[in-house]
Order: C-alpha cells, then structure tokens, then sequence
C-alpha cells in the first residue's frame, strides 16, 4: 500500500471511451494496436505478447479495459489539481486521435454506443491479465450491453483511517442515487430509445445476476469500518466465487462491484455510477461537483452523520431505481430524503442539484461551472442526445448525432442539440 492521505487531499479519476471506425461506425477493437504505437513498439509485438496494457504519459495514464475497443485515461497517481485535469485529459485525448487518424478510426464519448451489436462486435482484451477476463466472460457472458458496451467515470476519494471512512463512505452512499439525474448519458441501445436516460445503469443492475453478491443492491450496505466491510460485503463475495475461480486468480477488490466500492487495498473509495461525458470538460466538472458536495455532508453542512448512517442500501435503492430511468426529471417525494439535503417540498432531481450548485458554486471554477450550467438548462447529456434525435432514429440520424459527440471530444466542448 502507498501513502495514505487525509479526506480530500488527492483525487484519483479514471475515463473510459470507446474506439470506432471512422467509415463503419462500429467498435474497432484496436486498443492494443493504440498502445503498441504509442509505446514506440512495433505492431508485430502484439503477436508475440510483448504489448504493454499500461502507459505513463506524464499526468494521465492509459490502459486497457475488458474489452479490446475500450481504452482507460486516468489520472497517472493521485492527484490535487482537479482544476487543470480537463485539459490535462484532453490532450491526451488529441493524442489518441492522432495516433488513430492514419487507421481510420477515433475516440467516442458516452456510456454506450448507439449501434453496437455486442454478440456480433464483443472481442476481449486478449494480452496481460487476460485469464481474468476470459474467467469473467465463464461465468457472465461477457458478450452483452451491460459488458461489452459500457463507458463510464470513476472518482476515487481518500480516507485515511476507520474514521474517516465512515464519513466518507456515509456521504458517498446517501448522493449515488441522485448521480443519473446529473451524469445519464446512455438512452440508446442498437439503434433504439430504451425508454431509459440511464440504460447502462439499468444493465449494471443485473449484469452479475450469476452471483448476486457482486452487485448487491448498487447502493453498498450500512457499513462503517473496514472489519464490518469484510464481513458484510467482502467474505460473502469471496465464498460464493470460489466454485468459479478454482485457481484463485480474482481479487475480492476487483470483484465488488457496487455503484461505489471500498479499496482498502489503497485506502480510497471508488464512485462507479457517474455515465462517461461528451467532453472531459463537462466529466470534471460533474466529478468536482460531486466532491463539494460530499464535502458539504463531510463536514456536517448538510444532515448529520447518524442521519446518513440510518439509510439502508433497498431504501436508497428505491430513490435510484426510477431516476436510472428518468433521469433528471424524476420527482423526488421521499420527504426523510429531502430532509438529508435541508429540503421539505417534493423536487425534481434537477431541482435537487441546482439547489446544490447554489450551495457550492463559489468552490467550483468558472470552466466547469459553465458545463455544469449547460446540464441545468439542457438537461442531461441523455436528454440533449434524445432532443437532438428527436423521432429520427434512423442509423443516419444517429451517426450525425454522435458525430457531432465525437467532435465535442475532440475540441472539450459541451454538446447542445440544435434542434
């Protein structure tokens, strides 16, 4: 284990994105190939399984994910500066694309690709850590939406101590059902509406139904110290794979997979439900916002923390569920809920965050201020996506949206639909 650092000393985030061909618009699983050129090694490498799955390039790292068309950017190390980190992504972001230029492929954003036929297109990573992925792909069926089309952003926070952990892991579980309603990005699969701002969530919810335990509710259960933590999450996890993984080759860390997982092996807590963005401008902002809110809890601004503690993963799950669905415009009528962030009348989602911006605007900067004003008055980047589809569902119609997405990514720029 490194350092350990106090709450909120450093950040550590992780953005994934999908690889397409520029003439098909399909998934071009090449991440391999990517990394190869930019490791200065020859294609051939890839061959005779000299590849490298993990590269520092200064302040953001890339790696590999699961499936071969998915690259991960993250910050290289915890970092402090969360200010400059949109633009520290987005040249690497330029990077990419020109190294992918000359093979007729680019980066795109959001959770999901619109087109994918995951039976058809579904190629695993096949290098390093690949007994890994094909145990996974044993048990799950790694084939599928809530598998191989999935793209999102992870923060991870520090805790230092027990103490610590119970006042982070407290505020984090009592925000992640309101996280959809700001981040959703995913409301079409295979050429079609879902009828869900949030489908990647939706699949997240039972893409491990082979062992419920992984998952659980999304929402972590009630508990407050590292022992309590193994005992309740991590020791059911670890006897129920052991039919599965006879050479005991998963790590009950990797395996957890709630909407926010303690790693205790780094002493950091891990926000999984945030939807990838069209920009890592707009994905920074929604993470630095994030974190000023739990800080508004953290340091008791907000409910108090036997009154965050007293939540249960179902009750929470229950605010979720229908805002994976609605995203943003859900209205929230739980009044004990409301009263977690000083607020008594039923409130829309949006509601919500906008009444929370105002609380920790002064904290934010203006670049990703103006992100975040975009989401208060488009909507989600799911609502903007549908809006700018509108009944056109054409593959057409689709391409020139996303196009339009894929541009976003390569200028940092947020999306608004011109229709």
């Amino acid at each position: 284990m490194g350092t350990k650092y106090k709450l909120f000393e450093v950040f550590g985030i992780e953005l994934e994105y999908m690889l397409i061909n520029n003439t098909s618009f399909k998934v071009a699983p090449i991440v391999d190939v990517l990394l190869t050129k930019k490791n200065g090694a020859l294609t051939s490498d890839i061959e005779n399984g000299t590849i490298a799955s993990d590269i520092e390039n200064g302040t953001i790292a890339w790696s590999n994910e699961l499936v071969a068309h998915v690259v991960e950017l993250k910050t290289n190390g915890p970092t402090a500066d969360l200010t400059n980190l949109s633009e520290e992504f987005h040249k690497n972001i330029l990077e990419i694309n020109a190294i992918l230029k000359p093979l007729n492929t680019k980066l795109l954003p959001t959770a999901c690709h619109p087109l994918m036929n995951p039976l058809q297109d579904t190629q695993l990573w096949k290098h390093s850590y690949s007994e890994v992925y094909e145990l996974y792909n044993r048990i799950f069926n790694c084939k599928g939406h809530g598998w191989s089309n999935v793209q999102s952003t992870h923060i991870n926070l520090p805790f230092y101590d027990d103490v610590e952990f119970k006042k982070l892991h407290a505020a984090i579980r009592v925000i992640l059902p309101l996280i959809p309603g700001l981040s959703a990005s995913s409301p079409i699969l295979e050429g079609k509406f879902t009828g869900f701002k949030d489908t990647r969530l939706e699949y997240y919810k039972t893409n491990q139904k082979e062992i419920p335990e992984m998952t659980g509710s999304m929402i972590p259960e009630q508990v407050f110290s590292k022992s309590d933590y193994h005992k309740t999450i991590f020791d059911p996890i670890k006897k129920q794979i052991k039919k599965h993984d006879t050479h005991n080759i998963l790590d009950h860390h990797f395996l957890n997979s709630r909407g926010a997982i303690a790693r205790f092996d780094r002493n950091a807590i891990e926000i999984r439900l945030v939807d990838i963005q069209e920009c890592p401008k707009a994905d920074i902002a929604i993470c630095v916002f994030i974190i000023e809110v739990l800080k508004q809890f953290v340091n008791g601004k907000l409910a108090s923390l036997e009154m965050q503690k007293s939540w249960n993963e179902q009750d929470l799950f229950d605010i979720l569920n229908p805002i994976i669905k609605e995203g943003e415009n859900y209205k929230i009528s739980n009044k004990k809920y409301l009263t977690l962030f000083n607020l008594s009348d039923d409130c829309t989602v949006k509601e919500v965050w906008k009444y929370l911006f105002e609380l920790v605007k002064e904290d934010i900067s203006e670049n990703y201020q103006e992100a975040l004003t975009i989401i208060f008055k488009h909507g989600t980047l799911a609502t903007r996506i549908e809006n700018a589809l509108g009944t056109d569902t054409s593959d057409k119609n689709i391409i020139n949206v996303y196009t339009q997405l894929a541009n976003c990514l390569e200028t940092n720029t947020s999306f608004t639909p011109s229709k």
